[in-house]
């Protein structure tokens, strides 16, 4: 057994000598040096700055990440449910006045007729007055849920944005003719070159 274990030694002594040439030199102008592929050095800020951006007004965070199309989606996400609320608080306060004129006995409100007598009955403008205020609450709600949805947008896409995406990574659909089955067999192909 130990003759055995000499002789392999000697063996993979005697192949990794004969891999060099003493003779061989190694002029350093030859060697070739390859360039780096990276173009654009990574940003670690770039998520913050652009999540900081979107706080302070919406869509700056999206225009930092030069994501122009988005900055309508943004103000619009973050102005449509404020001009909802500001609507139903206008409806709320009509409402509102008219109940209380009504609970007061006067008949002199916007919702009755100039003789006095109701268009809406005064369980309606209670109702109104709820739903209305219901609608504000909502509105709010929304308003603070789009908000910070924006500032995520904005966050993820600072992270994505410095990915670099190569057009040699692709999925393609193939057809390999099978031999042993002799029929086509269908599948995908993941290929990424260099």
């Amino acid at each position: 057994m130990n003759k055995c274990l000499f002789y392999i030694f000697i063996f993979i002594g005697l192949q990794a000598m004969s891999q060099t040439d003493p003779d061989t030199t190694v002029d350093l102008n030859d060697i070739i040096v390859a360039q780096d592929s990276v173009t654009r050095v990574y940003d670690a800020n770039r998520p913050s700055k652009a999540a900081f951006y979107s706080a302070v007004v919406p869509g700056l965070g999206q225009a930092y990440n030069k994501k122009y199309w988005k900055i309508p989606l943004a103000v619009a996400a973050v102005g449509i449910p404020i001009y909802v609320y500001t609507v139903n608080d206008k409806e709320y306060n009509r409402f509102r006045d008219a109940f209380r004129i009504r609970l007061a006995g006067g008949t002199n409100d916007e919702f009755s007729n100039e003789d006095g007598t109701p268009i809406i009955t005064t369980a309606a403008l209670e109702r109104a007055q709820r739903t209305s205020q219901r609608n504000k609450e909502l509105s709010i709600l929304f308003t603070a849920g789009l908000y910070v949805l924006q500032i995520i947008d904005a966050n993820v896409d600072g992270h994505l944005s410095q990915f670099n995406v190569d057009r040699n990574l692709s999925v393609l659909p193939y057809i390999d003719y099978n031999t042993l089955a002799i029929g086509n067999t269908y599948g995908f192909n993941l290929s990424y070159s260099f």
